[in-house]
């Protein structure tokens, strides 16, 4: 039997604090003057129609580039996957800003070129922008998937006569549905706790309505409405819960040399995602900038995200370290792990009017940069979490049973023995926080102190009083700090052993 772990009672303490955001919504939706409504019901549908929407778009998408990417040998494969791969690195929100800024008419494009376009709002544009920004969700699973695969069946069903279509279909599609399911799950829950893109593109969902009620003092219908969207979330997760990971012997992955041209023709093909996807919003906000400058951005806006960023880093970390540690040393540690888990399947939106409650209650902490913190701290432990637990699990534990041996305390042994050894986790899990609290807008909206602008709510101002142009420069550093995030992703993977970007072996 395993020895109670000192870490045990921190790990219960921020478990406890993981489930306060429910707790308060709980106590505030009770003042709720009615549970459901015609308008509920209405929103619950735009809902669920962007999350099915997004999903199926998602997987349109994100199968074909996943098959491109698995299985096609191309020329600069790498920049193929990262590129293919890039709209993770720019907030959805960003997608929907420019491009209702770019179609349309009076539009940019309309401005430049005189062609009058289709606008990209309500369900049409939020499913499209969605869709764009979660492929690639369902493109890195299904990919993970196909390069998982034996080719050998694939070998023997061309041998006996189908074509590559129908043996792909028939013989390799069965075996990838829950890659495709995991992705597509992935993208419902973007689309769920999205916040910016309905918003901004004026589809009324729950984050939207949730964030119309707080700023009307609606506080419980607010709270009701969390609630609902909860339920839904939670649905979810369990969904996800069940979709189990293809599991079979390996072998050799199966690798395809079209001609120059097919190869060509299918690069092609992928082009428009890319253009409405990356360019286009690049582009827009490089016209902006060229037009309008700098506008009245300043430096302190970039600072204010920095700061609150690094604050979030380092305390999600110090809470992070506990709970790994406990998840490592047994099964109740598992479970508070587990907990620790449900404030990043919380939407931002729904943590902000939680807290909110909570800052009335205890006046020191209503409007201050302390809630703002432990509202981050609470939506991304879960990345701070990982990364630190799947360092220390690969340490050697013959390394701190013989300081155990050598007289040294359990609190001496981690000091000088786990700790160090787990830097490159704690390194990964801290600037993962720091960039999603560099992108993350909800949450900050709501909470953030007086006067207190970050590079995401500028964004947002500038986008409610319709300055559209002087959006350029918070929006290419997020860009960029978007992609950081990106770049520390895939340099985790290989760190764990599992680099998408590594090429893999021709067939002899």
């Amino acid at each position: 039997m395993k020895q109670w772990s000192p870490s045990y009672p921190l790990a219960f303490l921020i478990a406890l604090i993981a489930v306060m955001p429910v707790a308060v919504l709980v106590i505030l939706a009770a003042d709720s003057p009615q549970l459901f409504d015609t308008r509920n019901l209405e929103i619950l549908t735009n809902t669920i129609s962007l999350m099915l929407f997004t999903a199926a778009g998602a997987v349109v998408i994100g199968v074909p580039l996943a098959l491109l990417t698995a299985y096609v040998r191309l020329p600069w494969a790498k920049f193929w996957l990262v590129l293919l791969a890039a709209p993770l690195a720019i907030p959805s929100y960003i997608g929907a800003f420019t491009l209702y800024a770019a179609f349309g008419p009076g539009g940019e494009i309309q401005t430049l070129t005189g062609i009058t376009t289709p606008s990209f709002d309500g369900l049409f544009g939020s499913s499209v922008v969605m869709a764009l920004y979660t492929y690639p969700f369902v493109m890195l699973t299904v990919r993970a998937s196909l390069l998982s695969l034996d080719a050998s069946l694939v070998n023997a069903a061309r041998t006996l006569g189908m074509s590559l279509f129908s043996s792909l279909w028939s013989v390799v599609l069965p075996r990838i549905t829950n890659g495709i399911a995991a992705g597509a799950l992935l993208a419902a829950m973007y689309a769920l706790s999205d916040f910016g893109t309905p918003a901004i593109l004026g589809l009324d969902t729950f984050t939207r309505m949730i964030y119309v009620e707080y700023n009307s003092f609606g506080l419980s219908q607010a709270a009701m409405l969390s609630l609902q969207l909860l339920v839904i979330v939670g649905l979810i997760l369990f969904i996800e819960s069940r979709v189990k990971g293809t599991r079979e012997r390996p072998g050799k992955a199966l690798t395809l040399w079209p001609g120059k041209l097919r190869t060509s023709l299918m690069l092609l093909a992928s082009m428009p995602v890319v253009l409405l996807a990356i360019v286009l919003p690049l582009a827009v906000f490089g016209l902006w900038l060229w037009r309008e400058g700098a506008g009245d951005f300043e430096l302190t806006y970039a600072w204010n995200s920095a700061y609150a960023a690094l604050f979030a880093a380092i305390a999600s970390v110090l809470f992070a370290l506990p709970v790994a540690q406990a998840a490592i040393h047994g099964r109740f540690g598992r479970l508070m792990e587990r907990v620790s888990f449900l404030g990043f399947g919380v939407p931002g939106i729904v943590m902000g009017t939680a807290l909110v409650y909570v800052g009335l209650q205890f006046s020191m902490l209503y409007q201050t940069l302390t809630l703002l913190v432990l509202a981050y701290v609470m939506r991304f432990l879960p990345l701070a979490v990982g990364a630190v637990r799947s360092t220390s699990e690969r340490l050697d534990p013959s390394l701190v049973k013989a300081a155990r041996l050598l007289g040294a305390s359990r609190k001496e042994a981690f000091r000088r023995i786990t700790l160090p050894l787990s830097v490159r986790g704690i390194v990964a899990g801290s600037a993962l926080v720091f960039l999603e609290v560099m992108r993350e807008l909800p949450a900050t909206l709501i909470l953030s102190p007086l006067d207190f602008e970050t590079l995401a709510t500028y964004l947002w101002r500038v986008y409610e009083a319709g300055y559209f142009g002087q959006a350029a420069i918070p929006g290419l550093l997020l860009v960029v700090i978007s992609a950081l995030a990106l770049a520390i992703m895939f340099y985790g993977e290989r760190w764990n052993q599992t680099d998408a970007l590594e090429e893999e072996p021709s067939v002899s």
